[in-house]
């Protein structure tokens, strides 16, 4: 619920500048684009940097089906719901910027001492892998919605997975050679990368540089993360102030919860039951959809005043369902009284 209040007055700050300023259009200015660009560039490169590689070996399986399969669920059924309510084209681009699970929302949820130690090492996982994997399928999706040709598509497609091979590799023959030298170093060499993919729109290869790259000291990659979400939800306030899509928001919201229900029960099928249902009451929002929504505003008017409502109503219908959960738990748990 912190993130929660926390989002808010910093959505309300940037809305409160924004009609004091008599800012408009924020999103057509060059400047606007490329630092939306590395707020996502640094939010993509924490994920992958914060995935543990045993914890992944452990349930590789359950991952591999989540991030693929699950991923394609849940878009599919949350675009399929949000389209046949509104009939809004943009459906399939709002589906994958809310579909994955954030991984510093989680963060959270992790300290709960009622979730097993399975339930925890899957839940922590998944919202890693699938951060980044939903942010490489929101740029491809943006270019189906956007009308690009087929034949032009996936030319486009090979020409930029081309692209982002070289990145990864350049970034790895630079790690090789910096990784037992200063510290300063790697930091050096994680900066540029994450600015250079954020210049160059490659960020498939940051992504995958975001798992051997790894910083000495990961608390400034947090803090850089944390201070990435803030940034980006007083930018999203400064284009809210034209005002919010709510009854969009609410649908978008509500379907993104359910799509994560869906998806657990079909993916956890032979875990404990009381872990299928922590798992499917997962779902939250934050700083990748928020930023995701910063990216695709320009190119779909008014995406930012649906993105906004959705991630709150998300993040509400959390916290309710999972202290609904808790409190039926406890009930459950107590003695029978004597007869």
């Amino acid at each position: 619920m912190a993130r929660i209040g926390l989002l808010i007055v910093v959505v309300g700050f940037g809305w409160l500048a924004a009609d004091l300023g008599g800012l408009r259009n924020l999103e057509h200015s060059g400047a606007y684009v490329l630092f939306s660009s590395l707020l996502l560039a640094i939010g993509l490169y924490g994920s992958t940097h914060g995935i543990d590689r045993a914890e992944a070996r452990e349930h590789s399986r359950l991952i591999v089906l989540a991030v693929t399969v699950g991923v394609l669920l849940k878009t599919a059924f949350i675009a399929g719901v949000v389209y046949l309510v509104s009939g809004d084209p943009r459906a399939l681009i709002m589906a994958v910027v809310v579909a994955q699970i954030d991984p510093l929302s989680v963060a959270g949820v992790m300290r709960d001492s009622r979730l097993s130690n399975q339930a925890k090492t899957i839940l922590g996982a998944w919202s890693s892998f699938d951060d980044p994997v939903t942010i490489i399928l929101a740029v491809y999706a943006a270019a189906l919605v956007s009308g690009a040709g087929g034949g032009g598509l996936s030319a486009s497609y090979f020409a930029d997975l081309g692209l982002n091979v070289l990145f990864a590799v350049a970034v790895y023959l630079l790690w090789r050679l910096v990784r037992n030298a200063s510290p300063v170093l790697t930091y050096v060499t994680a900066t540029g990368a994450v600015v250079s993919a954020a210049w160059t729109s490659l960020m498939l290869g940051l992504a995958t540089a975001g798992l051997y790259l790894r910083l000495p000291d990961a608390r400034w990659l947090g803090r850089a993360v944390s201070a990435a979400f803030v940034l980006s939800a007083f930018l999203m306030g400064l284009l809210l102030v034209g005002g919010t899509n709510m009854g969009m928001g609410v649908l978008l919201g509500l379907a993104a919860y359910a799509a994560q229900m869906v998806a657990a029960l079909v993916l956890t099928h032979g875990l404990p039951m009381i872990d299928r249902v922590h798992l499917g009451l997962a779902q939250q929002n934050g700083v990748t959809a928020v930023i995701l929504a910063l990216v695709f505003e320009r190119d779909f008017g008014g995406f930012v005043a649906v993105i906004a409502p959705a991630i709150l109503t998300v993040n509400l219908v959390h916290a309710a369902a999972n202290r609904t959960a808790d409190a039926w738990e406890a009930r459950r748990s107590l003695p029978s009284a004597p007869r």
